[in-house]
């Protein structure tokens, strides 16, 4: 009768796994922005437009439907799929819907990747490992199609690891053959799908490998059965992934943009990572214990692990955006190095202090992993995202619970103040741009580099800095409205033209109309007065260079 009692409170507590599902959510309101921070760019706005207008409309866009600079142009709306769920999302609650759903994608993948490390470790290495991961991917945690991506890749992850361990059917369907089912819909969600191809892709060269290395006999031939299947199921899913409105010419249009130089040099989350941030260290943690666990990979001759780790090491050290992906694919290698190691601590000419340690953790693991046996009701998970659902709808939420787009970092005063309509042209930088579209304007430039390409981007670029023929861009565009943040170089510049004068200035934001037009369909609000700031926007300061720099493309 005791036990029954114990193991009914057991039920009761939360686990290893409620800790992981929890684990963003602590992190997200805790030392980030909290549903803001999910909002740090606005390229969510553009995304749920377009989802309005495919289900306004019926049909899939193939020109741009949002600029005045190139209307009617060819475009290619990726993640058609997405913007038609954030929309519909959008439309039953406006952002509280959106940004809640993107938090519970965020908490299954950490779930699902600790469940997945926990398969090659004990519980404590696989709760902290999978914790340094949430942390190092949370540079790229936006409520934005690319988070399909980051959960799609755990499936495929977990999927491979299956099918590597014999248990390679679900209901009866072999998994490498549903992978490519997965992939039309993973295609259609983000354009990211090429990471499951990849992954998938690297199982077979590993295996190519062992076959190569492996001496001949069963195991060589067993070696060569798996790469064939695991090739062949990668190569279907390329395939697969030409199921999509724009079929093969969305694989050309992508190759072309992910080669494009222009954006490893002004696209921030195509730059290297900057190892000068706080969050970086996770990354840099993760790259020294991911090297050496694929080094004693090597030494017991397995050829898979190394290969995932090289691969997306490199891609992580490239662009920052590639980082999220590292520390997931790495997460189950690390986790599984650690455990052997611990293990095998006492046969190692280690200090005697450093042995007892590890028998000491090895032990409380044991004895954890014995608690964590008795199956769970899940119910800290599902109060804590209930929780923070119940905050964020709240009447009068808690500022981090607030399903807005920051007023201190969007110009929604200025904009109410131009009251702009169809005929209005705004010049204004890329992620106002975004904002722009979300509010129902017009954009001169977006989010969507991929649409605007080098040429262009170049203009806008120039008319930023002020280089030579500036002026000369705004006309030939028709543009009548610049607004401008306070510190960009080109608000001095505008401030000191004669063409040029302010109608609106809120300490934010900053709106130009031309000299000797008549602005009173403008409300001019200088509430800070508008004075002793001219030389200071001048000044380049490090957060100039921000303003340059687009956000996130996906």
């Amino acid at each position: 009768m005791e036990a029954k009692r114990s193991q009914f409170v057991l039920k009761l507590l939360p686990s290893f796994a409620d800790f992981a599902f929890l684990m963003p959510i602590a992190y997200l309101f805790g030392s980030l922005g909290g549903s803001r921070s999910l909002l740090n760019d606005c390229d969510t706005g553009w995304h749920i437009r377009t989802g309005e207008w495919i289900l306004a409309h019926g049909r899939i866009p193939f020109q741009d439907i949002f600029s005045f600079s190139k209307p009617g142009q060819p475009w290619f709306a990726w993640e058609w799929l997405s913007d038609v769920l954030l929309a519909w999302l959008n439309g039953i609650d406006g952002l509280r819907a959106v940004l809640l759903f993107s938090i519970a994608i965020i908490c299954a993948t950490f779930t699902l990747l600790y469940l997945l490390t926990r398969r090659k470790s004990n519980v404590l290495i696989a709760i902290s490992v999978t914790m340094v991961a949430a942390a190092a991917s949370s540079i790229h945690w936006l409520a934005r199609p690319h988070l399909f991506t980051f959960l799609f890749l755990v499936l495929f992850y977990g999927g491979l690891e299956r099918v590597r361990e014999g248990k390679d059917k679900i209901a009866g369907i072999p998994i490498l053959w549903l992978f490519p089912i997965v992939t039309v819909l993973w295609t259609n969600l983000h354009g990211g799908f090429f990471v499951g191809i990849l992954l998938i892709a690297a199982y077979g060269a590993g295996e190519l490998l062992q076959f190569f290395f492996q001496a001949a006999g069963a195991e060589r031939q067993a070696a060569g059965r798996k790469a064939r299947a695991y090739l062949a199921s990668a190569g279907f899913c390329a395939l697969a992934s030409l199921v999509n409105p724009y079929t093969y010419h969305l694989h050309v249009h992508m190759a072309q943009y992910l080669r494009d130089p222009w954006n490893s040099e002004h696209i921030i989350e195509f730059l290297s990572p900057n190892f000068h941030q706080p969050r970086a260290l996770f990354f840099e943690a993760y790259l020294v214990a991911a090297i050496a666990a694929a080094f004693w990979c090597v030494s017991r001759r397995r050829f898979v692990e190394p290969i995932v780790i090289a691969l997306w090491a490199h891609g992580g050290l490239l662009a920052a955006r590639n980082i999220a992906i590292f520390v997931i694919v790495a997460a189950p290698i690390v986790a599984e190095a650690l455990q052997y190691g611990l293990e095998h601590a006492a046969e190692w000419n280690l200090p005697e202090r450093l042995r007892s340690l590890a028998a000491r953790f090895n032990s409380v693991a044991a004895q954890t992993a014995e608690m964590e046996a008795v199956p769970r009701w899940r119910l800290a998970s599902i109060a804590g995202f209930a929780m923070v659902a119940a905050l964020m709808f709240a009447p009068h939420p808690p500022e981090k619970f607030r399903a807005e787009f920051d007023p201190s970092r969007y110009p929604q005063k200025a904009l109410a103040s131009i009251r702009p309509d169809g005929a209005t042209r705004i010049f204004t930088h890329d992620e106002w741009g975004d904002y722009l579209i979300w509010t129902g304007n017009r954009s001169f430039v977006d989010g969507r580099s991929d649409f605007y390409g080098d040429d262009f981007e170049q203009k806008y670029m120039d008319v930023l800095h002020m280089k030579l023929g500036w002026e000369k861009t705004l006309s030939e565009f028709g543009v009548d409205t610049i607004l401008m943040p306070l510190d960009a170089p080109l608000t001095g510049a505008l401030k000191e033209s004669s063409h040029w004068h302010v109608v609106y200035d809120d300490g934010m934001a900053l709106v130009f109309r031309p000299s000797g037009r008549n602005g009173g369909e403008v409300s001019a609000a200088l509430t800070s007065g508008g004075t002793g700031r001219d030389r200071e926007v001048t000044k380049t300061e490090a957060s100039d260079r921000a303003i340059t720099l687009t956000k996130s493309k996906t």
